[in-house]
């Protein structure tokens, strides 16, 4: 099947609510073209229905780094993002969306939906909070209440308590998950059994995340710290604005304003990194960020785990523009030890694939593979027939197209005895080249061996039909043809013919079948359909042949 033909196979099962097999359909699609950012959009879709929130975003981020100005991709990040809660990057995701598409309805509602989304719950629930993520992440860490979380009822309890504080009274079982929430906020015993009135109000250290009110008040140099950083940040979106508009110079000299104002900030120099890729200059690249590491220590800056994976990817990229797919799997490799990314991983087995198949077409020199046949004829001549088999190999991956060694190292392999690798590569031989002869006496020779008369005979057959006067081909035939009329009984060789599908299909047929059964009942039919009928007579000798029929 094609990309596309995997894509609507995708889109079907997406519309069934089938999500496993959505994302398997967009796998293979991805998997055939790994450029087509409307397949990572759509398994994107799938993952966050499914309610794999961050697969849906690597996939959305994936989308966006192949087709920047394509408003749906920033849709899908942030559809993920607000679905993981990180309601800030949801915002900023359809920012950035907005800033190239403006009047998309999809990244308004969104934009609208997860700002409503945040501001509830930066308000906090009725009953003040108590219930919040940190509060359940406290119950959930108790030996009592912690298995109560997957318990239906226990949940309805909780949003009940939430609208209705007085329920915390009344209930022992809220009165005792009250005293465990107080516990981890500061609150003693005594101010859970004390808060027993109706107008029941929690105590003031609700979370223990300060809640966003007024900007605190910096000291001087904290001020001065602040104001170097956000000098430092609106250069670098500026940059990071140019470089979308593809203006890569005012791209570079906004990026390093944004590190005069602030030399910590170091992660923009992997921002020029990406500049100097795409001006196809990648080992500035890769110098510059790889001096990240050596910079931050300069500077007394501590890289998260988080900007030490998107060095290494960086530079990955910068390989890659480099066709060094090598390289780039090793720094994809460093890059997945700092911070492990599902969509990296998928990438390196891709480019794993790639390399196997660049290492091998770097391997082919026909020059080296005459070389390596004539070692194998030598030892093939001495009767080392292992070293000639090692020989030939190495012949045919030197010249993987040439036919005569494939059947060199069918006959090596015929020596040993090890008719099934023989037959593959005699087989190999005349997918390259139907007419050599010498292949074909030569799969004859293998099947004879393999007791297989009805497909030798073929062989042979198939051999004299191009080269009548042909000694292999004609001395191969006459001696199947003795090994078939000497007759006899084999269960071995006749059970072996049975399994295979072309001797299956013969004795299916309701012709043969009647055929065969004339000759039980009335042999002067079965002689006669076989004189009028050149097909049937074929398929009755071949039968023969095989052992499966005896004659007398």
């Amino acid at each position: 099947m094609s990309a596309a033909s995997f894509k609507e196979q995708g889109n079907q099962f997406l519309q069934a609510k089938k999500y496993d097999e959505a994302i398997q359909a967009y796998t293979e699609a991805i998997n055939l073209d790994p450029k087509d950012h409307v397949f990572f959009s759509n398994r994107s879709a799938a993952y966050l229905s499914k309610g794999d929130a961050s697969s849906a975003l690597s996939d959305g981020q994936r989308c966006i780094e192949l087709k920047s100005d394509w408003a749906k991709g920033y849709t899908r990040k942030g559809a993920a993002l607000h679905s993981l809660r990180r309601y800030d990057d949801a915002i900023e995701a359809y920012q950035a969306g907005l800033a190239i598409a403006p009047t998309d309805a999809g990244l308004q509602s969104g934009l609208a939906e997860v700002q409503k989304v945040k501001e509830s719950a930066e308000a906090g629930p009725p009953g003040g909070g108590l219930f919040g993520p940190q509060m359940i992440a406290k119950l959930a860490g108790h030996p009592k209440f912690g298995p109560k979380l997957g318990d239906p009822a226990f949940m309805r309890k909780l949003q009940m308590a939430q609208s209705n504080p007085q329920l915390l009274m009344s209930d022992p079982e809220m009165m005792e998950v009250l005293q465990v929430i107080l516990g981890g906020m500061g609150g003693g015993e005594g101010e859970g059994e004390d808060a027993g009135d109706n107008n029941f109000t929690p105590p003031p250290q609700r979370s223990s995340a300060p809640p966003k009110k007024a900007e605190p008040v910096l000291s001087e140099e904290e001020q001065k710290v602040k104001d170097v950083r956000d000098k430092s940040v609106a250069a670098k979106d500026q940059g990071n604005a140019f470089y979308k508009n593809k203006q890569f110079a005012e791209a570079l000299a906004a990026y390093d304003e944004a590190l005069q104002a602030d030399p910590t900030n170091l992660m923009v120099i992997n921002n020029k990194a990406a500049v100097y890729i795409e001006m196809n200059q990648a080992d500035t690249a890769i110098e510059i960020s790889t001096q990240i590491f050596e910079k931050a220590k300069d500077v007394g800056v501590k890289l998260s785990y988080e900007d030490k994976a998107k060095i290494y990817q960086r530079i990955a990229a910068a390989h890659l523009k480099k066709n060094d797919t090598a390289a780039a799997i090793k720094a994809y490799g460093n890059a997945q030890m700092e911070a492990h990314d599902k969509a990296i991983e998928r990438k390196v087995k891709n480019l794993e694939l790639e390399l196997k198949k660049q290492e091998k077409l770097s391997y082919i020199n026909p020059e080296l593979g005459l070389e390596a046949k004539e070692r194998g004829n030598a030892f093939f001549r001495e009767g080392d027939f292992p070293g000639a088999i090692r020989e030939y190999e190495e012949a045919v991956r030197r010249d993987p197209n040439n036919s005569p060694y494939h059947n060199n190292l069918a006959a090596a392999y015929l020596k040993m005895g090890v008719f099934n690798d023989a037959k593959k590569e005699v087989e190999r031989s005349l997918e390259l080249d139907k007419t050599y002869v010498k292949a074909w006496a030569k799969k004859g020779d293998i099947e004879f061996f393999m007791k297989e008369y009805h497909k030798s005979m073929d062989s042979y057959k198939a051999g004299l039909a191009l080269e009548p006067d042909n000694s292999l081909c004609k001395q191969g035939l006459q001696k199947t043809l003795a090994k078939i009329q000497e007759g006899g009984e084999n269960k071995e060789r006749s059970a072996h013919a049975m399994a295979d599908p072309e001797i299956q299909r013969i004795l299916s047929d309701p012709t043969i079948r009647q055929v065969l059964n004339d000759f039980q009942d009335n042999p002067k039919f079965a002689q006669q359909a076989m004189m009028n009928d050149k097909d049937i007579r074929a398929k009755i000798e071949k039968l023969i042949a095989a052992g499966v029929l005896q004659v007398a």
